[in-house]
């Protein structure tokens, strides 16, 4: 992480606050000020032993440099590659660090007005299955209740089922909660890959094995050496309080759940730590837990169609619920496949605009202009009722998730004289 925050220190796109500033909302609110413009180091949080960093991964460019890509496509291969030929990081002996008593000195931040207390947003945890003895690495929202105590969000996934079965033993399940790492082992945290594969493995192959971890003492698991502090505790299957109010990433608040407890053992801080922050709703927010998706859509749209060029899941979607896909369409009704296929890809979206490759999937008038121009909504809409959708849509129904889904075709039909659909362009200078 402090290799990332030089580099973006060398680009002039790091800025340095010094003076004191007040977690409760003062911080959130600069990051919000300079979210996907530069990324911020807090250098005096107030009540806080250590300085705290944020925006680290706001544009896309900065998310290609951390996976080692030149380009959408090459980082979307690369990622697709890693989790399917994950490779062990080499073990080496513990990094140095200290011990504290508990989450105390931590730049702890309150981000929104609702928000339900105090939040760490960047926390990768790291669990083990107890019957396959593999290793899971998955992002999750921490609510601090106490110096030794949060309530974790946890969705239905990976680190879901590990639980239940530690519950199914009887057991509380050890966690170590790494904060701080490498871009690269976010990326890899935030992907999918099979149940069993550690996005540990995932994150060396993207660094091309230089990843090291090493066996933290108190639960044996394996952790990345380069953390800047880690959590290391037990999460409780039978004890759970209230979580949330939370903004999560489609800027509005997140339901309030009972939750498992984290029981807090110790506290890890490495000399001259960072702390970090991901501003909910934030572009880093967007762009860490959507580009996987991206990549996911990426190459289920690839098998229906002979050339794609470009994923883009929109800003104003969310990062998450709309997506816009750019062809170069062969024959008509390709981009009806391509909606069907990016559906069945990323379950959560609600909308799909398939544009011709003369269309930028980053500037939103060009998307309108091509919807404007080149969709006719008696043969180019696509509308799927009673599908599950996402947890995040506040407009779903919130105990079933049912929604409803819908594309548009807004490419150029193929039988008609292409000048009809090209912009004019004065050719000057």
């Amino acid at each position: 992480m402090k290799e990332h925050l030089r580099w973006l220190k060398d680009r002039g796109e790091l800025l340095v606050i010094d003076r004191e500033v007040n977690p409760n909302f003062e911080a959130s609110s600069i990051l919000k000020r300079e979210d996907g413009r530069c990324a911020v180091l807090f250098k005096n949080v107030k009540g806080a032993d250590l300085p705290l960093a944020g925006n680290l991964i706001t544009k896309r460019e900065y998310l290609l440099k951390a996976v080692g890509a030149s380009r959408d496509s090459e980082a979307y291969s690369k990622l697709l590659y890693a989790m399917s030929n994950p490779t062990r990081p080499e073990v080496v002996e513990p990094t140095e660090y200290k011990v504290v008593a508990d989450l105390s000195g931590l730049p702890l931040l309150r981000f929104y007005e609702k928000d339900g207390g105090p939040y760490i947003t960047s926390a990768i945890f790291v669990a083990r299955d107890p019957d396959l003895a593999v290793q899971n690495a998955s992002i999750h929202r921490v609510m601090v209740v106490g110096s030794r105590r949060a309530v974790v969000r946890i969705v239905p996934r990976h680190l879901y089922r590990i639980l239940k079965k530690s519950e199914a033993r009887g057991e509380e399940l050890p966690v170590a909660v790494v904060i701080g790492s490498k871009p690269a082992v976010y990326v890899a945290a935030a992907s999918s890959p099979p149940y069993g594969v550690d996005e540990l493995h995932v994150a060396n192959t993207l660094l091309g094995g230089t990843l090291k971890v090493f066996e933290e003492p108190r639960t044996g698991l394996l952790v990345p050496t380069d953390f800047q502090v880690m959590i290391v505790g037990r999460l409780n299957p039978w004890e759970k309080e209230r979580e949330g109010p939370f903004t999560d990433i489609t800027g509005t608040y997140d339901i309030v759940r009972e939750q498992p407890v984290l029981k807090i053992d110790a506290v890890y801080v490495r000399p001259e730590a960072l702390f970090y922050a991901i501003l909910p709703a934030g572009m880093e927010h967007k762009i860490l837990m959507g580009f996987p998706r991206e990549a996911a859509i990426w190459d289920s749209v690839r098998r229906v169609t002979p050339e794609v060029k470009a994923v883009r899941l929109t800003p104003g979607g969310c990062g998450w619920l709309h997506a816009v896909i750019s062809i170069r369409k062969q024959r008509e009704g390709e981009p009806k496949n391509v909606i069907l296929a990016a559906l069945a890809a990323h379950p959560s979206l609600k909308l799909v605009v398939v544009v011709d490759d003369d269309i930028n999937v980053d500037d939103p008038v060009d998307i309108e202009w091509a919807i404007a121009t080149r969709f006719q909504p008696d043969k180019d809409l696509v509308v799927i009722s009673g599908v599950r959708g996402s947890s995040l849509d506040p407009s779903a129904d919130q105990v079933s998730y049912l929604t409803s889904k819908w594309g548009l075709d807004a490419t150029r039909p193929i039988d008609r004289p292409l000048e009809h659909f090209t912009k004019a362009r004065i050719p000057w200078p």
